[in-house]
């Protein structure tokens, strides 16, 4: 591959691209679908896997640049992993984050009711997808575990982030220096799993 070679970071979601575009090496100039007017697939998936795989095959095949993709999410236990796929989907639902939050926290708190055993556990997962024209797509995921906060929490992330603390941590995403959080989250965990696969990263 040569230098300052062309990467489509396949996402339409500002934050998302901001943390693959620290993450990837500077010998890649990182581009946006927004940037070639490329509208994002319809991720029919089941799983972030699978729709990471969508969207990095949409986008090399539409484009015919290298493209690395994310699909991720918020997995709540007690919620039986909802969001979950539907991560995105639910802020929609409820009019943006913000409210989206507020709503998880109270289905969160009233499956707690009354219960001696509380369950605040979450997880975000993130999978990423590699694929260069013409040959096969390299996917990884990164899982990282943590617990619902009882309140919204900071406003420095993105997406959940301001109502995930990640385990051994007292604040959430959204109280987290930026740099801390994108040297610990599940999109950082996924990029290094795929780094040992894909030697050029």
């Amino acid at each position: 591959m040569k230098k300052n070679k062309l990467i489509l970071i396949g996402t339409n979601n500002k934050g998302k691209f901001k943390e693959l575009s620290y993450l990837l090496p500077k010998k890649f100039k990182k581009i946006s679908p927004l940037k070639l007017k490329i509208k994002s697939p319809i991720e029919s998936g089941k799983s972030f896997l699978a729709n990471s795989k969508i969207k990095a095959n949409y986008f090399s095949k539409i484009s015919k640049i290298t493209s690395l993709s994310d699909d991720s999410g918020l997995c709540i236990n007690c919620l039986k992993g909802k969001p979950g796929v539907l991560s995105a989907r639910w802020a929609k639902k409820y009019g943006g984050f913000r409210k989206a939050m507020k709503k998880i926290i109270d289905l969160v708190k009233n499956k707690n009711k009354n219960k001696k055993n509380k369950n605040f556990k979450a997880k975000f997962i993130c999978s990423l997808t590699f694929k260069e024209p013409n040959k096969n797509s390299i996917s990884a995921e990164g899982i990282l575990y943590g617990n619902i906060s009882p309140k919204i929490l900071g406003n420095k992330g993105f997406g959940f982030d301001s109502i995930f603390i990640p385990k051994n941590y007292k604040i959430t995403f959204g109280q987290m220096n930026k740099k801390k959080k994108i040297n610990i989250d599940h999109r950082f965990l996924a990029y290094k799993k795929l780094k040992k696969k894909v030697k050029i990263l």
